[in-house]
């Protein structure tokens, strides 16, 4: 019998949401990895050829679960259901290895940070994340890295078996006459929302302020100070200050190009001359090379924005507003072409659901600085630039669009066609890989725990 060691749902809850993957999982959106923080008396319970799942792996989903009912009983074959999709996963695995499936450790790493990024805001600050899990930022992000990477090419997987399936309007029309009158869902008020994000532009004089700062601190070093204690009294990245601006290992690929290319240029012991990135100003130095892999230490600098830089923006996006109102260019293609937020210009402005990938946002689940601004306002109607700090902290501003407003109602073919068609959608895509399963899983070995053997994994995954 699995022990668990004092771990709250709550705690699991969060774990499992720092691992969810953007997209939907297989089978019941489970396929989150081992978590951060979580004590279980552990062991394997199945074998997919040399892929493993732990004990720890089926409870952080079953704690989960558990969090979700809030109170209510869940159904007694709970977990062969999530144990017959982590076996899918791990098959999925499996025979990507076999076909040579790989991702590029540069999609590992932006896929990383964009969990991070939304997990610490979800949280309220990197500092309150790594005291909850009483670990630095950076070890997080280590301990997550397998696991990230594996649920990637679980995805791709996936896309390679069912990313071509799609539905027809009958087919939708279909699905949705399937589900009894009494099973209908009900949708509480739901908004659909717009941003065009302008990120201020950092003036000569902060730049110049900035480097000539780190360049002072640079001559310190060389005159004989010692890097790591300068670095945790000057560094403004909170995640490797704290240690010196020690940053770990990493491959090629996987830093900005700036940073890379300025380290590699560099002995072991050098320093590197002032380096412009993304993120600011680094000073860098190169500790070893391992074949393809570096440790680097650094300390960043970032120049200060003023009110100045905010009020450029917002006359730029103020400006792009008057257009949209004039009809002269559409909101989707100007925050396509504007906006400084990438996930959401490539997606016409629109925010997205995290749970399902769809425009639609419960209202009771807005970030309460939206909430607040759209609780005034009419459908169609577009706000002035607004103050905002990106999810990496940068001074910026924002115009929001509110594009639709919807009542609470039980779910209709009319209103929640969307929506619907997901659905009927991801049914397919799931009947796809439960043939593809039925196909391969005689073509791996697999074993599975006594406890579990009534799971009949090589049977079904319904």
């Amino acid at each position: 019998m699995i022990q668990v060691l004092r771990v709250s749902a709550r705690k699991a809850l969060l774990s499992a949401m720092l691992l969810a993957v953007s997209v939907t999982a297989s089978y019941a959106q489970l396929g989150v990895g081992r978590p951060v923080g979580l004590k279980v008396v552990d062991g394997i319970i199945a074998k997919v050829d040399n892929q493993i799942v732990l004990r720890s792996d089926l409870e952080t989903i079953y704690a989960q679960e558990v969090a979700r009912a809030e109170g209510k009983m869940l159904p007694p074959d709970t977990k062969c259901r999530i144990l017959q999709s982590l076996a899918l996963n791990k098959l999925l695995l499996a025979k990507a290895e076999t076909d040579s499936v790989v991702v590029e450790d540069s999609q590992v790493k932006s896929e990383l940070d964009r969990r991070m990024a939304y997990f610490v805001q979800q949280i309220g600050s990197e500092k309150k994340l790594e005291e909850y899990y009483n670990k630095p930022l950076k070890q997080l992000k280590e301990e997550l890295r397998v696991q990230v990477k594996e649920q990637l090419i679980q995805q791709k997987m996936q896309d390679q078996i069912a990313g071509k399936v799609s539905v027809t309007p009958r087919e939708v029309k279909q699905y949705f006459s399937r589900i009894p009158k009494d099973s209908l869902p009900y949708y509480s008020t739901e908004v659909e929302i717009g941003e065009i994000v302008k990120v201020a532009k950092t003036n000569t004089k902060a730049k110049q302020a900035a480097q000539a700062k780190l360049n002072d601190i640079r001559a310190r070093i060389v005159a004989g100070e010692d890097f790591a204690t300068l670095a945790k009294q000057y560094s403004q990245d909170p995640g490797s200050a704290v240690e010196g601006g020690y940053l770990g290992f990493f491959k090629r690929r996987e830093l900005v190009p700036e940073y890379e290319a300025a380290a590699l240029r560099l002995e072991p012991g050098g320093l590197s001359p002032i380096v412009e990135s993304q993120f600011g100003f680094h000073l860098i130095q190169l500790i070893e090379r391992k074949g393809d892999s570096y440790s680097t230490r650094h300390i960043l600098l970032k120049p200060e924005t003023g009110t100045t830089d905010t009020n450029d923006a917002a006359l730029e996006l103020a400006k792009l507003r008057r257009r949209i109102l004039a009809d002269s260019v559409s909101f989707a293609k100007a925050a396509k072409d504007n906006s400084d937020d990438k996930t959401t210009g490539g997606n016409g402005g629109m925010l997205q659901n995290r749970r399902d990938g769809s425009t639609y946002l419960p209202l009771d689940q807005l970030d309460p600085a939206i909430f607040f601004t759209i609780d005034t306002m009419k459908v169609g109607s577009i706000t002035p630039p607004l103050p905002y700090r990106t999810e990496d902290g940068k001074d910026a501003v924002r115009i929001l669009y509110l594009k639709s407003n919807s009542a609470p109602h039980q779910a209709n073919i009319q209103d929640d066609y969307q929506k619907i068609a997901a659905a009927a959608l991801n049914e397919k895509k799931n009947k796809a890989l439960d043939a593809w399963f039925a196909q391969n899983r005689g073509t791996v070995y697999l074993e599975v725990d006594p406890e579990y053997s009534g799971c009949k994994l090589l049977n079904s995954v319904n």
